[in-house]
């Protein structure tokens, strides 16, 4: 009989190992608190640790000479960072930067390496997470080059309030500027649009979804497509029990 730990302890990926892999790991994993802005690894920096976030969401920025940047993925309780290490890479490829305030479990990335070697049931997870992982950064990067603005914000509130498991969201329009990798003026207009359709509530530093199903309508493909990669790739209840 399978005993998952979601429940207690709040990421799912380390939620759908069963109680003796949650054992084995558990001495490795630390509880940190994270603050919104700090950088937990940087571009091209070697990667000494990985995290698997509870309530803190994390954001990959992909970063250009000129300093601007880019979010390419954002990593909630559904993941983890620093999957490189886990394919034979040692250093990270984007700045890995908290957007979310929260908690996080860090293990080192030699422990990670060590643990992924002996589980079996850790391999196929993370290896599953990882496809998922994949397939939002391709689409992130195809939804920025052919997508509307407006498409685009809709599609990022709607990751935002899944990876945070809430409608209101602590952020300015800069922040999404700056992930969207375009001008806070653009961002501005198309906010105040959403408002004025009741589909969003929108005050200073705070965005709170009124009408989900609206904005996922207003939404590109790419939201949907991503999260149906997700619920597909990783494993939830049913899904872990196959694999005991």
């Amino acid at each position: 009989m399978l005993t998952l730990q979601s429940d207690l302890h709040g990421n799912h990926l380390l939620g759908a190992l069963p109680a003796l892999d949650w054992q084995a790991i558990a001495a490795d994993l630390e509880l940190v608190q994270l603050r919104a802005g700090q950088v937990l690894c940087d571009s091209g920096k070697r990667i000494h640790h990985v995290y698997f976030p509870t309530t803190a969401v994390v954001t990959l920025l992909h970063t250009m000479e000129d300093g601007g940047c880019v979010e390419v993925a954002a990593i909630g309780r559904e993941g983890m960072t620093g999957v490189p290490v886990l394919t034979g890479g040692d250093t990270m490829p984007t700045r890995v930067q908290v957007q979310v305030a929260g908690s996080a479990y860090r293990m080192t990335a030699s422990a990670l390496r060590e643990h992924f070697g002996r589980s079996d049931l850790l391999r196929r997870i993370t290896l599953l997470y990882m496809q998922a992982l994949l397939t939002q950064v391709a689409q992130t990067a195809a939804c920025n080059r052919h997508h509307s603005l407006s498409k685009q914000l809709c599609r990022w509130l709607l990751i935002q309030a899944d990876r945070t498991r809430s409608d209101e969201m602590r952020v300015t329009q800069q922040l999404i500027a700056d992930m969207l990798g375009v001008r806070r003026e653009g961002v501005t207009e198309a906010v105040g649009k959403l408002h004025d359709a009741r589909l969003v509530h929108n005050t200073r530093g705070c965005i709170k979804i009124l009408d989900r199903a609206a904005l996922e309508a207003r939404s590109c493909e790419c939201y949907g497509i991503v999260k149906r990669e997700f619920d597909r790739m990783l494993p939830g209840t049913r899904q872990a029990e196959a694999f005991a």
